[in-house]
């Protein structure tokens, strides 16, 4: 109930805030404290959860997003303008993740939206890039990969050849939009790739936030990748690599990476056990995470059962 009186007292200011923050992206010099207040903003919220539910995330964002919005709306030196824009790429792009989590599509699509024009007006492509691939995830996560596609290939064109967190992502959500479109050989494609800039990111690009790519956030999108694929035994040995790399609590990780294994137990013809191991994971689930992505890989499954695992893990989503 706290996590559901979060979200809604966070909603209708968070939205205001975007479309302040929109509006206000193609403007003219910036008070140097604000400004580097809010890029040590935008490193602290970079951290990710950390094991908070979304809906706290968003509270705690929201006096920062009230100050972006003011500051976008002074004049600014062209230098400083530049920095600015490349910071409001990253927060609004961060409250875009938190809202896809969440499970508010419409929303998610809108922050990324303004995202990409803050990214585009800093002139910094590693940024574009970044918010690109994240927002392919929206139609990834939730039903209309082809889209999904698109968008993570205009990434990986934005990111250029340099190994950087951003290009990794890219490749690996372009691996999980093809194969669940179809196209298993292009998907194929894209994990070598996604592997090939694992192997060569530095420290920083492969840092745990949400402006890297550890690999324990690879072995999970190839977790993904691989169950799509139907390839349930390198789909299992990616859950394994993930969860040795999984610090608790990262419940969202860990409900995902057991529904991956569950869609795999599906796959490989036991439907009965796939409906226990999704069940039992709803039922661990915290009420703050059973909305949006997990709910979404949850229905999904759902769908795919017949007879009476369809009707267990129904009851479950149900109750």
């Amino acid at each position: 109930m706290a996590a559901g009186a979060t979200g809604a007292v966070a909603a209708p200011r968070i939205a205001e805030a975007c479309q302040g923050i929109n509006a206000n992206l193609s403007g003219a010099d910036a008070d140097s404290g604000d400004l580097d207040y809010l890029q040590r903003a935008f490193e602290r919220h970079r951290s990710g959860y950390r094991g908070r539910p979304p809906g706290a995330v968003l509270i705690q964002m929201r006096n920062d997003l009230e100050l972006l919005q003011d500051m976008l709306s002074r004049p600014h030196r062209a230098s400083a303008r530049a920095d600015l824009a490349r910071t409001a790429a990253g927060i609004t792009g961060l409250v875009a993740i938190v809202q896809h989590d969440r499970g508010d599509r419409r929303d998610s699509l809108g922050w990324f939206a303004t995202a990409e024009q803050a990214a585009r007006e800093s002139g910094d492509r590693h940024m574009l890039a970044w918010s690109l691939a994240r927002h392919a995830m929206v139609p990834l996560n939730y039903g209309a990969p082809k889209a999904a596609a698109e968008l993570a290939i205009r990434a990986r064109v934005e990111a250029g050849r340099t190994p950087t967190a951003a290009a990794a992502l890219a490749a690996a959500v372009t691996a999980r939009a093809l194969a669940s479109t179809g196209d298993h050989r292009g998907a194929l494609h894209a994990v070598a790739d996604a592997r090939s800039l694992v192997e060569r990111l530095d420290s920083a690009q492969g840092a745990d936030t949400w402006f890297g790519y550890p690999l324990q956030k690879h072995h999970v999108h190839l977790s993904q990748a691989f169950t799509l694929m139907g390839r349930t035994r390198e789909a299992h040995t990616e859950q394994e690599a993930a969860l040795l790399l999984t610090r608790s609590p990262s419940v969202m990780t860990r409900a995902l990476l057991a529904m991956d294994s569950a869609t795999c137990l599906k796959a490989d013809g036991d439907d009965s056990a796939a409906a226990d191991l999704a069940v039992d994971v709803w039922q661990r689930l915290p009420a703050a995470y059973r909305d949006g992505l997990v709910r979404s890989r949850a229905d999904a499954l759902h769908q795919s059962l017949v007879g009476s695992a369809h009707s267990r893990l129904g009851e479950a989503l149900a109750g």
